[in-house]
């Protein structure tokens, strides 16, 4: 065999090491997972999605926004990404959609995932978007509620039925009892990101939503081109009432990112 061809030859093997080398760093099972909850409750609510996740194996970390900003929202967000050792998944309910959309252009995020959630564009506002296709929330004259200094809540009275009607009622009054007041300008705030447009995502339906519109909901992951899951008779607060579900449509999102990069290296 001549130098030349032997030359040719070592350059394909390393070549070919190479691929099969970045391949199995690529392949490497996506195992980090954020979750970042919506306005008027906290990150509690994720305990049994994150109970799942856990037993399954997955990293879970649960951001706690302070809710006093969209900017303090995000960069609340952001601050847990930067701890992740990872490619990670990030999961936004309710509002949380808005902050992980803009969040997710972080590059440890390699997919999105939204659950009954807003989704968006640059200078957009989910406010003008609710406003556009309303839920019953937004038909319901008197159900937000302002205190002086413009921070929101949702009528306690009104919160079982319109933000968790799936839920045990004893489990819905203390949600509505420990509302994490919201500041109303996070609900107007225009994006300055939209990470859907670079990044899968995957988009939950809540059948009976009450918070959101589940029209706005499919809309939203329509132009997205996320993959839809709808489960028929959920409320807002399916990622507690429905956390085998939502759990799972967060792990398919976790294997897809997976096998997608895997097809990346190889081709």
């Amino acid at each position: 065999m001549s130098h030349g061809v032997r030359l040719i030859c070592a350059t394909i093997f390393a070549a070919a090491g190479f691929a099969a080398t970045a391949m199995a760093v690529d392949t490497k099972p996506v195992t980090n997972i954020v979750l970042v909850h919506g306005a008027w409750v906290d990150g509690s609510g994720w305990k049994p999605v994150h109970d799942i996740l856990t037993k399954d194996g997955f990293k879970v970390s649960i951001v706690q926004e302070p809710e006093t900003s969209f900017a303090n929202d995000v960069a609340a967000t952001k601050r847990i990404l930067d701890l992740q050792d990872g490619p990670t998944i990030l999961v936004g309910h309710s509002y949380g959609g808005s902050v992980i959309t803009e969040a997710g252009v972080h590059p440890k995020v390699v997919g999105l995932v939204y659950v009954a959630a807003h989704a968006p564009d640059v200078g957009e506002d989910e406010g003008a978007l609710g406003k556009k296709t309303p839920s019953v929330l937004g038909k319901t004259p008197g159900a937000i509620k302002k205190t002086p200094d413009g921070f929101t809540y949702l009528d306690p009275e009104l919160f079982p039925k319109l933000f968790a009607p799936d839920l045990p009622h004893e489990q819905a009054r203390f949600e509505a009892d420990s509302q994490v007041l919201t500041a109303a300008e996070v609900f107007t705030t225009p994006l300055g990101a939209a990470a859907w447009k670079t990044k899968p995502s995957w988009g939950i339906v809540a059948g009976n939503d009450q918070i959101i519109s589940p029209e706005l909901e499919r809309w939203y992951y329509e132009r997205a081109k996320s993959k839809t899951t709808v489960i028929p008779g959920a409320s807002h607060s399916v990622y507690e009432s429905h956390p085998k579900e939502v759990a799972a449509v967060i792990e398919e999102a976790a294997r897809h990112t997976r096998s997608d990069r895997a097809l990346q290296a190889a081709e």
